[in-house]
Protein backbone atom coordinates (compact mmCIF):
# COMPACT_ATOMS: atom_id res chain seq x y z
CA UNK A 1 0.00 0.00 0.00
CA UNK A 2 1.27 3.48 -0.90
CA UNK A 3 0.86 5.91 2.02
CA UNK A 4 1.47 9.65 1.85
CA UNK A 5 1.94 11.38 5.22
CA UNK A 6 1.19 15.10 5.37
CA UNK A 7 1.73 17.78 8.00
CA UNK A 8 2.22 21.54 7.86
CA UNK A 9 5.95 21.84 7.14
CA UNK A 10 7.07 18.24 6.46
CA UNK A 11 9.84 18.60 9.03
CA UNK A 12 8.76 16.61 12.07
CA UNK A 13 5.53 14.63 12.10
CA UNK A 14 5.14 13.53 8.49
CA UNK A 15 8.90 13.00 8.01
CA UNK A 16 9.00 10.80 11.12
CA UNK A 17 5.93 8.84 9.98
CA UNK A 18 7.44 8.32 6.52
CA UNK A 19 10.55 6.85 8.11
CA UNK A 20 9.00 4.61 10.76
CA UNK A 21 6.34 3.09 8.49
CA UNK A 22 8.59 2.59 5.44
CA UNK A 23 9.15 -1.08 6.27
CA UNK A 24 5.41 -1.78 6.33
CA UNK A 25 4.25 0.48 3.46
CA UNK A 26 5.58 2.30 0.42
CA UNK A 27 5.79 5.77 2.02
CA UNK A 28 6.30 9.40 1.10
CA UNK A 29 5.77 12.61 3.02
CA UNK A 30 4.88 16.18 2.17
CA UNK A 31 3.93 19.48 3.72
CA UNK A 32 1.13 21.93 3.09
CA UNK A 33 2.73 25.24 4.03
CA UNK A 34 6.40 24.82 3.11
CA UNK A 35 8.61 25.75 0.15
CA UNK A 36 7.55 22.66 -1.84
CA UNK A 37 3.92 21.96 -0.85
CA UNK A 38 2.21 18.68 -1.65
CA UNK A 39 1.39 18.27 -5.32
CA UNK A 40 -1.47 16.76 -7.29
CA UNK A 41 0.96 14.10 -8.50
CA UNK A 42 1.91 13.09 -4.94
CA UNK A 43 -1.74 12.82 -3.93
CA UNK A 44 -2.55 10.79 -7.02
CA UNK A 45 0.30 8.38 -6.23
CA UNK A 46 -1.04 7.49 -2.77
CA UNK A 47 -3.57 4.78 -1.96
CA UNK A 48 -4.05 6.34 1.47
CA UNK A 49 -3.28 9.87 2.64
CA UNK A 50 -2.59 10.40 6.34
CA UNK A 51 -2.81 13.92 7.78
CA UNK A 52 -1.92 14.92 11.31
CA UNK A 53 -5.09 16.94 12.01
CA UNK A 54 -8.49 17.78 10.57
CA UNK A 55 -7.42 21.26 9.46
CA UNK A 56 -4.94 19.63 7.08
CA UNK A 57 -7.71 17.41 5.74
CA UNK A 58 -9.80 20.52 5.04
CA UNK A 59 -6.87 22.21 3.32
CA UNK A 60 -6.43 19.20 1.01
CA UNK A 61 -10.13 19.29 0.15
CA UNK A 62 -9.86 22.98 -0.70
CA UNK A 63 -6.70 22.64 -2.83
CA UNK A 64 -7.46 19.34 -4.59
CA UNK A 65 -11.25 18.72 -4.55
CA UNK A 66 -11.31 16.31 -7.49
CA UNK A 67 -8.61 14.06 -5.99
CA UNK A 68 -9.71 14.49 -2.38
CA UNK A 69 -13.13 12.99 -3.04
CA UNK A 70 -11.54 9.80 -4.44
CA UNK A 71 -8.93 9.22 -1.71
CA UNK A 72 -8.95 7.48 1.62
CA UNK A 73 -7.78 10.24 3.94
CA UNK A 74 -7.11 9.51 7.59
CA UNK A 75 -6.53 12.06 10.34
CA UNK A 76 -4.31 11.01 13.24
CA UNK A 77 -4.94 14.00 15.54
CA UNK A 78 -1.23 14.35 16.42
CA UNK A 79 -0.41 17.88 17.67
CA UNK A 80 2.51 19.91 16.33
CA UNK A 81 4.54 19.75 19.54
CA UNK A 82 7.20 17.19 18.64
CA UNK A 83 10.67 17.20 17.08
CA UNK A 84 11.72 14.91 14.24
CA UNK A 85 12.08 11.31 15.38
CA UNK A 86 11.26 12.19 19.00
CA UNK A 87 10.44 8.98 20.95
CA UNK A 88 7.09 10.40 22.13
CA UNK A 89 6.15 11.25 18.54
CA UNK A 90 7.06 7.75 17.35
CA UNK A 91 4.95 6.24 20.12
CA UNK A 92 1.97 8.48 19.28
CA UNK A 93 2.20 7.75 15.54
CA UNK A 94 2.41 3.99 16.05
CA UNK A 95 -0.55 4.00 18.43
CA UNK A 96 -2.73 6.11 16.13
CA UNK A 97 -1.83 4.15 13.00
CA UNK A 98 -2.47 0.81 14.68
CA UNK A 99 -6.05 1.90 15.27
CA UNK A 100 -6.58 2.98 11.63
CA UNK A 101 -4.74 0.62 9.30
Amino acid sequence: MKVLFICNQNQNRSKTAEKIFSRKFDTKSAGLFNDKPVTKSELSWADTVVVMNDEQRSELAKRFPSIYIKKRILSLDVPDIYRYNQPELIKALKLKMRNLI
